[in-house]
């Protein structure tokens, strides 16, 4: 029988049954820490997709299946003696109650703090605090604990944000603009030489400069790049409906002009 609202206990129960030696799923048993991180991350794209989309109850149900990501580690976790979904949430809690000393005073959740501070403030408060934390974890340097396992343009973003705070950083826009037609010239020169691993060097020296154009803009890389490609995806569809209805349903055997001449169509309608 169906419950009208079942509980976060109710879903340990789930997990707990699922990775029952004798009962349970053997998909799941079958399971460890490295082989369901494909999945964490795969869910958690799945939810940004549904939230570009505006799709509110698909949003629902891909932050249920994140959820159980945490769920699913927690289990696993606790069967090896390593901590438990109650551990999670207290660790939890107490960094934001931690880091947020401009809301709950005296680190207490139902403390109340006189007055307010503005955002810039918070983010001074907020960085320093983590500084305190990384000291604590021995990590001293001000790149330490940004994930290597970060997509490459998120990690970048982050690794720039960082060397910002103490004052390694572009003036403004206009001085990551004249660094990016510095690297544009120098991947040019690369390709003159022949030399790929000099091509790769400097292509990935302008990208690095991109995100740093995005960042000084305002803009995260990851979002403003996926609403590119999403708006690219949208204008080749526009393309391949354009020519199947001019007889063409072949875009490889139509020539370079005809193709140019589908895409200013394609981007004139969008």
């Amino acid at each position: 029988m169906t419950r009208e609202h079942y509980t976060v206990n109710d879903l340990l129960r789930v997990m707990q049954r699922l990775r029952d030696p004798v009962g349970g799923c053997p998909w799941d048993l079958k399971q460890d820490f490295r082989s369901i991180v494909p999945s964490t991350l795969e869910e958690c794209y799945e939810l940004a997709e549904a939230i570009e989309h505006g799709d509110y109850p698909h949003v629902a149900e891909e932050l249920g299946d994140v959820l159980f990501q945490v769920i699913f580690y927690a289990r696993l976790g606790e069967e090896q003696g390593l901590f438990s979904f109650r551990e999670i949430v207290h660790t939890l809690v107490d960094k934001l109650l931690r880091r947020h000393p401009h809301v709950f005073a005296g680190g207490e959740i139902e403390g109340v703090v006189d007055g307010s501070v503005d955002v810039a403030e918070v983010k001074r408060s907020w960085e320093a605090i983590k500084r305190e934390e990384r000291a604590g974890r021995a990590q001293g340097g001000v790149l330490d604990d940004v994930p290597a396992a970060l997509p490459a343009l998120p990690r970048a973003q982050k690794l720039q944000k960082r060397a910002a705070l103490v004052g390694f950083d572009w003036p403004d826009p206009s001085a990551v603009l004249a660094k990016l037609d510095e690297e544009r010239g120098e991947l040019e020169e690369a390709l003159r030489s022949g030399s790929q691993s000099a091509v790769a060097d400097e292509m990935g020296d302008l990208l690095f400069t991109c995100v740093n154009l995005a960042r000084q803009l305002g803009l995260d890389a990851e979002a403003t790049l996926r609403q590119a490609s999403a708006k690219f995806e949208a204008r080749f569809r526009v393309m391949e409906t354009s020519a199947a209805g001019a007889g063409k349903t072949d875009l490889a055997s139509l020539t370079a002009a005809e193709l140019d001449a589908l895409w200013r169509s394609a981007k004139a309608s969008r």
